[in-house]
């Protein structure tokens, strides 16, 4: 399976950088064929200006906007997403990747005249997310329903195959979390994300 990894964090020593290696690992040595996407070592622009958000409507303008991720994006059969959660959202840089690639005409169709919008991205059939929590398991999900799960499984995934079958996997608390329970998560991680993904074809 083509398998894109879209990966935000800007600090090399992270533990998220961590997660990110460990995913990379295991999908390669699953067979899969792995496109690396490290949105700050690639120097990804995440800022919609205002001629795009003025343009948003064109197709063949937001198809434009960043040529090489939108076609790394509708090639890709398998989507994971490698960051931590920051003030119970998205890193800027992952938010704005999904602001600028994440089109209509290239995620998404929007019908004539309005109404509900259409998926595009039908090529995506796995949709995964691995993510850390400063916060306890508890304030993330019972207190704040867990608004990066919401936003990302409950809303993007929508946007991929009608079929498509999502995990998330996250380390709440890392803050406080002592070596061996980041080392756990890693483990699960590496072992989860090749059964999820399924055998190279």
């Amino acid at each position: 399976m083509r398998v894109l990894v879209v990966y935000a964090h800007p600090v090399e020593e992270s533990f998220v950088s961590a997660l990110h290696q460990c995913v990379l690992k295991a999908l390669r040595d699953a067979g899969h064929e792995v496109d690396d996407c490290d949105l700050n070592a690639e120097g990804f622009a995440p800022v919609l200006t205002g001629d795009e958000r003025r343009a948003y409507h064109d197709v063949n303008a937001n198809r434009a906007i960043a040529p090489g991720d939108v076609e790394r994006l509708r090639r890709c059969e398998g989507l994971v997403l490698v960051f931590p959660t920051w003030w119970y959202g998205m890193p800027a840089i992952l938010k704005g990747w999904f602001d600028r690639v994440w089109a209509s005409g290239v995620a998404f169709t929007l019908p004539e005249g309005g109404g509900a919008i259409r998926p595009a991205l039908y090529n995506i059939k796995k949709f995964a997310v691995v993510t850390t929590y400063g916060s306890p398991w508890w304030l993330m999900n019972l207190v704040l329903r867990a608004p990066v799960r919401a936003v990302l499984i409950g809303g993007l995934r929508r946007l991929c195959a009608r079929d498509c079958r999502w995990i998330f996997l996250a380390l709440s608390n890392i803050d406080a979390a002592p070596p061996a329970r980041c080392a756990r998560f890693l483990a699960r991680v590496g072992r989860a994300l090749p059964r999820f993904i399924g055998p190279a074809s």
